[in-house]
Formats: C-alpha cells, sequence, structure tokens
C-alpha cells in the first residue's frame, strides 16, 4: 500500500518550461487533471509532497491550491527531504512512491518502493524506475500516476 507520493515538479508536474517575462516574473503549466489525480488521492489518506530542487513561487501557489501535504520547495538534497517527511508520518520506504524525471531524482525513485519515471524522463532515470509512465510531465503523467497508486491502494479514482 502507498501512503505517501511525492514528487519532482518542473519536468513532472510541468512539462518543464519556465515561462520568464523580462520583468521578473516566472509562469509554470500545470495540467488540471494532474490536480484532480492528486486531490482524489489525498481524499483517499495517500499524503502529497512536492520536492522541488528550483525555488518557485507557482510551485508553492499550486501546492496551497490543491492543499497537498507539504511543499519542499527549492533544495539541493530531495532524498534527505523525503526520508525527513516519511519519518515524520512514520511510513516506511515500502509506502512511498516518488515520480521524477532527471537526475537529481534517481536517488528518491531508487529510495522508495515504489520508483516512478515520466515518459519524458531521460534514460538514466527510466532505467532506475520500477514503473514508468505513458504520459509526459505535465501532460496527464501525474493523473496517470494517481490512478496506478489508487489501482495498488484498492481503491477507485
Amino acid at each position: 500500500m502507498i501512503k505517501l507520493f511525492a514528487l519532482d515538479v518542473d519536468g513532472t508536474l510541468t512539462d518543464g518550461g519556465v515561462y520568464l517575462d523580462g520583468k521578473g516574473n516566472e509562469y509554470k503549466r500545470f495540467n488540471i487533471q494532474d490536480g484532480y489525480g492528486l486531490v482524489s488521492l489525498l481524499k483517499s489518506g495517500v499524503k502529497i509532497v512536492f520536492i522541488s530542487g528550483r525555488f518557485s513561487p507557482a510551485t508553492e501557489k499550486r501546492a496551497n491550491e490543491l492543499k497537498i501535504t507539504a511543499c519542499i520547495n527549492g533544495t539541493d538534497n530531495k532524498l534527505a527531504e523525503l526520508k525527513k517527511i516519511a519519518d515524520k508520518f512514520e511510513i516506511s520506504r515500502e509506502e512511498v512512491a516518488y515520480a521524477g524525471d532527471d537526475i537529481p531524482d534517481i536517488d528518491c525513485i531508487k529510495w522508495s518502493g515504489l520508483g516512478i519515471a515520466t515518459n519524458n524522463a531521460v534514460e538514466e532515470v527510466k532505467k532506475s524506475s520500477d514503473w514508468h509512465t505513458t504520459l509526459s510531465g505535465g501532460y496527464g503523467a501525474i493523473r496517470e500516476c494517481a490512478d496506478y497508486i489508487c489501482k495498488i491502494n484498492g481503491g477507485h479514482r
């Protein structure tokens, strides 16, 4: 059973694009179906954590909108943060799923009971994962993860 779903943001929850307007404003594109999947998981009792290596106000805003469990927004040690969150909620590594797309996600993918690579992930990430999505980050990959976790947990979306 998966009790904690942690995920990278840029390239996993988003398409990896960062839009800058020249005045310091940043924009990111989030997929509404991904959001629905995350909210459904939350309602089923699964804790959700964003773990991003890059700080972004847009990430914080999306986390607040979805009322996710925690948002680690800008860290250089994703695995240490993931372990802290799991310890805080007394969740074993076998009960953790982690989704990512790039090299900084590999340690979390390998440590977790269910390591997930998005379809757009680099080859090293795909080789390190237990499962990978058919959809890319920002285009339904996280909804696919949410549905898969619901299935593993014996629930419905």
